[in-house]
């Protein structure tokens, strides 16, 4: 009784905290589902099954886990993300190129929880939760870049039941149903000099030079998704994995909110859609498409203290584009708030990692993984500045009696430097004009620290 009051009181925790996130995968996807993995930078993961966090990356996975099984897990994500200036420019209105910033990442906490059932020898049912997907960057309110970005945070919270049918000792499949909700906020500074400049409003009469305020983007959504997979027993040695997770599209809906406007723009504002439309407060709308993955695994046990995985993942980044928010209420209806281009494409993430068993209760992990990012050096913007990264894991799994397992694990991210050229070319000569060329390049890391607490019963 003890054990399933906690059990119970920490998924409602791990519900209410699932939340926060800091992208480690490429883009802003999350993949730290268990620590279990991590120590082999998940790779294999589809094929792996090794306790209930199974549910998220391949759902037929269950049919080898007997009776019942909670799994808990904690991930520190620790991302760096320091911009080195080369050619900015200031932006309009008597501005000057300020300071390039302090380090744009901080430490998340991203949790996780799954529970798996053995209904009979054949049927497994299950219940997943996670966050997917989270980013996290935040600039100093005063750096070079604030007209394109002070505070960028997304977080989404992922419910995952699942069942997996054994069809025979050589195959099993699985599918499952997603309910995701997504939170975003963005926030940056806002050039009110350049925007009263354009209104024909005096300057530095009515507005003075060098006028600033901010703005706040809040937005939430929720989709349905599905994902499913299957698990062929080859041999008594090899297990290979397929699995699918779907897209998620979402219709955000929110507000903007303006701070430190001038009241000549706010009047003017109240009767000019035009101006309304880039000063306004509003309800916001904007469309965002999460991409689809698909994954291929295989485990190799060649003996008994043995196992080899390695795995490739086709991640659809290219369904986001840009990053469209329009107004949807007031004067300035429908008209647009924000676009800035993506460009994004699909990428591949491959992995290999090995298991090797000390004895019935110590088990360590290695692993390796290279991560392509969907941008490029032309559209990198600085609320994502992401690039290529190569991960180096280890970990290790303790077993204090038959029922509990203790897995802990650390990665290193090592990413490639990444050039930012938000510039005339990408952004066009007004909103440089009212923001500034952000050129220059970022150094980047991740480090990544877990642990997880599985329990059969």
């Amino acid at each position: 009784m003890i054990f399933k009051q906690t059990v119970i009181g920490g998924s409602v925790a791990s519900a209410m905290l699932v939340m926060a996130g800091s992208a480690a995968a490429s883009g802003f996807a999350l993949i730290e589902q268990n620590a279990s993995g991590l120590g082999n930078a998940y790779a294999g993961a589809a094929a792996s099954a090794e306790d209930a966090s199974t549910i998220f990356f391949n759902p037929a996975g269950m049919s080898k886990l007997t009776g019942k099984q909670v799994t808990v897990a904690a991930h520190a994500i620790t991302p760096s993300a320091k911009f080195t200036n080369t050619a900015s420019t200031a932006a309009a209105g008597g501005f000057t190129v300020g300071p390039a910033g302090k380090d744009a990442g901080s430490t998340a906490l991203v949790p996780s929880a799954y529970f798996s059932w053995e209904i009979d020898p054949k049927l497994s049912a299950g219940l997943g939760l996670g966050a997917p997907f989270g980013l996290k960057t935040e600039y100093d309110p005063g750096w070079t870049g604030r007209f394109h970005a002070i505070t960028s945070q997304i977080k989404t919270m992922n419910l995952n039941p699942s069942i997996a049918y054994k069809v025979n000792d050589g195959l099993s499949v699985g599918a499952g149903l997603n309910w995701q909700r997504i939170d975003a906020t963005l926030t940056k500074a806002i050039n009110y000099t350049a925007v009263a400049v354009a209104a024909g409003i005096p300057v530095p009469g009515t507005v003075p030079l060098a006028t600033e305020g901010s703005n706040s983007l809040v937005a939430s959504d929720s989709a349905w998704g599905f994902n499913f997979g299957a698990l062929f027993n080859v041999n008594p040695e090899t297990t290979l994995g397929l699995t699918y997770r779907s897209a998620m599209s979402y219709t955000l809906s929110g507000t903007a909110t303006y701070f430190g406007r001038p009241a000549a723009l706010t009047a003017a504002a109240a009767g000019s859609a035009p101006l309304a439309a880039q000063v306004g407060d509003s309800a916001i709308t904007a469309n965002l498409k999460l991409p689809a993955t698909f994954s291929l695994a295989l485990k190799y046990q060649p003996n008994a203290q043995w196992d080899v995985l390695v795995d490739a993942t086709r991640t659809q980044w290219s369904s986001i584009q840009s990053l469209d928010i329009y107004r949807s209420s007031g004067i300035s209806t429908g008209r647009s708030l924000e676009n800035v281009p993506f460009n994004w494409r699909d990428t591949w993430r491959v992995g290999v990692g090995a298991n090797y068993r000390y004895n019935e209760q110590w088990l360590a992990r290695l692993g390796a993984a290279y991560d392509q990012t969907p941008t490029s050096d032309t559209y990198r913007i600085a609320r994502l500045p992401d690039s290529d990264r190569t991960w180096l894991s280890l970990g290790g799994q303790y077993k204090p009696n038959k029922s509990g397992a203790v897995d802990f694990g650390y990665a290193h991210l090592f990413m490639k430097d990444a050039a930012l050229n938000m510039n005339t070319a990408v952004l066009g000569a007004t909103l440089v004009a009212g923001r500034g060329a952000l050129v220059g390049s970022y150094k980047n890391s991740v480090d990544i620290f877990s642990v997880q607490y599985a329990h059969s019963f």
